[in-house]
């Protein structure tokens, strides 16, 4: 496969992905911000939101202060924001047309309908009258987007390439995701009592996690008990069965890796599984013990890395 090739397909999975992990990580944010708290809290919130996906400069650059109408225009539609929603999907579709011939009718369709569908939304107001349900139709349509690429595309490089950018991206936007997430209630709040109203609070706030990943219910099969912090941290970095879970998406770089390896692509892969085998075999007490953020931040660096060796061993050179 040319490497143009391969990095089109790549790039338009991540595009997608990355289209709705923004609109989990709004979603997750609208949620918990409607909860009882202070103003400064839920600005806190949303400061954490930019700041986690590297994005203050950038807003502050435009507007004067932070409130949740602006960041999430910011986040969702504004097209000098190239990390926005709107910019996503429109990245997503033109690399989609750059290798229509690598498609299937059916992929190409529901990434050109996808962008075409979500203009329409803009322009008719959806995102003030309910940023919610948008979010959601952001969700499905990055669902139907894989579930058309597993039940029509050939299982070739074409597949893979595509696979290795969807679950890169899922990992990287997990991580970002519980790092602001156990920053804004805390880390300090590991193991030590709450009074009634604290717990409450708690519990919707790492129910609306929770439900930003659709691990609500997972969380209550495997767990069966109150929701705490810890057990939040364990499902969603070190349980395989999750689908959204920092090993499971690293599982599925590293089969993916090993399905187009090429004779320069060793290291990357030695690093792959080096990553995949400290989260095999970690524990959430340890993880804990040595800091949930210092621990995030360095697998961020790592998939950071792990990105880069993908691009130089098979895609077009950075």
């Amino acid at each position: 496969m040319l490497s143009r090739t391969a990095d089109h397909l790549f790039w338009m999975a991540r595009y997608m992905e990355r289209a709705e992990n923004t609109a989990r990580l709004l979603d997750v944010n609208y949620q918990t911000s409607l909860l009882p708290q202070s103003s400064e809290a839920a600005l806190t919130g949303w400061r954490g939101l930019l700041s986690i996906s590297e994005l203050s400069g950038e807003y502050q650059a435009k507007y004067d202060g932070i409130t949740a109408r602006d960041v999430m225009t910011f986040m969702v539609s504004d097209p000098g924001n190239p990390s926005s929603i709107f910019n996503c999907l429109r990245a997503a579709r033109e690399n989609a047309r750059a290798v229509r011939g690598a498609l299937t009718t059916e992929v190409w369709e529901t990434m050109n309908q996808t962008w075409l569908e979500f203009n329409r939304l803009l322009k008719s107001g959806a995102l003030a009258k309910d940023p919610a349900e948008l979010f959601e139709w952001v969700k499905f349509r990055s669902h139907l987007s894989r579930g058309v690429t597993l039940g029509t595309m050939l299982q070739d490089e074409s597949f893979h390439f595509q696979r290795i950018g969807t679950f890169l991206e899922r990992a990287d936007n997990t991580a970002r995701l519980l790092d602001v997430k156990f920053h804004a209630r805390n880390t300090e709040y590991f193991g030590t009592g709450v009074g009634n109203e604290a717990k409450e609070v708690d519990f919707y706030h790492w129910s609306a996690v929770l439900r930003s990943v659709s691990a609500f219910e997972v969380y209550r099969k495997v767990y069966r008990n109150v929701i705490r912090p810890e057990k939040v941290a364990e499902l969603l970095i070190l349980r395989p069965d999750m689908p959204r879970s920092l090993l499971a998406c690293v599982n599925e770089v590293v089969a993916n890796l090993e399905a187009v390896a090429n004779d320069h692509s060793d290291d990357t892969l030695r690093r792959a599984g080096r990553l995949r085998a400290d989260l095999q075999f970690g524990r959430i007490d340890e993880i804990v013990a040595t800091g949930l953020h210092a621990y995030l931040t360095q697998f961020l660096d790592r998939v950071s890395d792990l990105g880069y060796g993908i691009s130089r061993d098979f895609l077009m050179p950075a």
